[in-house]
């Protein structure tokens, strides 16, 4: 049952992944999901956690907070991306060299450094919602809760190696 269980996880873990929907265009560009695509995925992430540990009801009073800070955290990830995605637009039509004769690199340091310090919060908040749940997991419930982790770190690391592998391949043309 645990291997079945397994392996309907690791199916949905793929199935949801964003490689799995994201398609190429003739340049090596992979499309962007939208923000409804993104919100799906984070929803049916959702599911798949709750789903894999069944929760008993005492556990479902705590889930709706760790939900939140999920949703909240999707959700800031989502806006600092667009605002990467836009501030990359701009240098592409402003060109190199303008871009790097107006540069602010204190600016630049104070961008980084709000990205990270909302990075931070945004984790530091889905820690404390998951914390109170996390103590009354049983054995049963950690090991899935386990399992369910090293699959998406594993699926994280299979997307970090890919993206490394295409921009490899777009500096050898």
């Amino acid at each position: 049952m645990l291997k079945m269980a397994t392996a309907g996880l690791f199916a949905l873990l793929v199935a949801a992944s964003p490689l799995a929907h994201a398609q190429t265009t003739g340049v090596a560009t992979p499309e962007r999901l939208s923000a409804s695509d993104l919100d799906r995925l984070t929803e049916a992430r959702i599911k798949i956690v709750k789903a894999a540990l069944q929760l008993t009801p005492d556990q479902e009073k705590l889930w709706p907070a760790v939900e939140n800070a999920i949703r909240t955290r999707s959700q800031d990830r989502q806006a600092r991306l667009a605002r990467a995605e836009d501030r990359a637009e701009q240098l592409r039509d402003r060109g190199i060299e303008e871009s790097l004769r107006d540069r602010d690199p204190v600016d630049f340091l104070n961008q980084r450094a709000d990205a990270l310090a909302q990075r931070s919060t945004d984790l530091k908040n889905l820690a404390n919602a998951w914390g109170p749940l996390y103590k009354t997991l049983s054995p049963e419930q950690r090991a899935r809760m386990g399992l369910l982790t090293v699959l998406v770190i594993r699926d994280l690391r299979n997307r970090v190696e890919q993206r490394r592998l295409q921009a490899f391949d777009d500096d050898d043309e």
